[in-house]
């Protein structure tokens, strides 16, 4: 089984997955849409990229466990592509998806904070992992518990600005940039401030 998406995803893409990642997954999804491969095995394989940029980022290697970030958040978006083009969306595999994407995102920021807290003394880099791993988790909840009619009020302006598009990117351009902890502050502040944003907007349109 696979992703289920619109038939239009790239309307639900972050600016990121707009602009930079679908000219790389598409691409990809056609090259494997000519094999046996499912979307759901993509799905896995991005999780077993985010798990790499772990050890990487552990092992002390930021530059190429950013790079896998990225290859990572470009692989998300591939299995949603294959998906289409095979004719093999389903409401599982969606659902799958979005579970493997949280766990994805949990290995990223945990090797980030590690590699943050291996470079700077004191529990500043925890805090802030700790942080930004709350915020990014509430970002994805914010959309996934307003109601369906609403939910694209999230895909634009300043609240879509935490999208998972972006945040990778933001840790790829940090890692390689050889900032760990700015980085992990960066995500946190970001992540929960467009949760404030939500929060507001939400209250807004749920008022009646």
């Amino acid at each position: 089984m696979a992703k289920a998406t619109p038939p239009s995803s790239s309307a639900y893409d972050g600016i990121v997955s707009r602009h930079l990642n679908r000219r790389f997954s598409r691409p990809v999804a056609r090259l494997l849409n000519h094999t046996p491969a499912t979307p759901n095995q993509v799905t896995v394989v991005s999780l077993l990229l985010a798990t790499g940029s772990l050890a990487l980022f552990a092992a002390g290697y930021p530059i190429v466990a950013g790079v896998l970030v990225q290859v990572c958040s470009i692989v998300d978006g591939v299995d949603g592509d294959l998906a289409r083009l095979k004719g093999l969306a389903t409401p599982f595999g969606s659902f799958f998806d979005a579970v493997v994407d949280r766990y994805a995102d949990g290995m990223v920021l945990l090797g980030l904070t590690i590699w943050a807290a291996d470079t700077n003394d004191g529990s500043l880099p925890w805090i802030a992992g700790f942080v930004a791993l709350i915020g990014t988790f509430s970002v994805t909840y914010t959309r996934a518990r307003i109601d369906a009619t609403r939910r694209t009020m999230f895909d634009r302006g300043l609240s879509s600005l935490a999208s998972r598009d972006v945040r990778l990117l933001v840790i790829m351009v940090g890692a390689v940039a050889g900032l760990g902890l700015q980085t992990l502050l960066a995500i946190a502040v970001l992540a929960n401030v467009v949760v404030l944003l939500r929060l507001a907007a939400a209250r807004t349109a749920l008022r009646g």
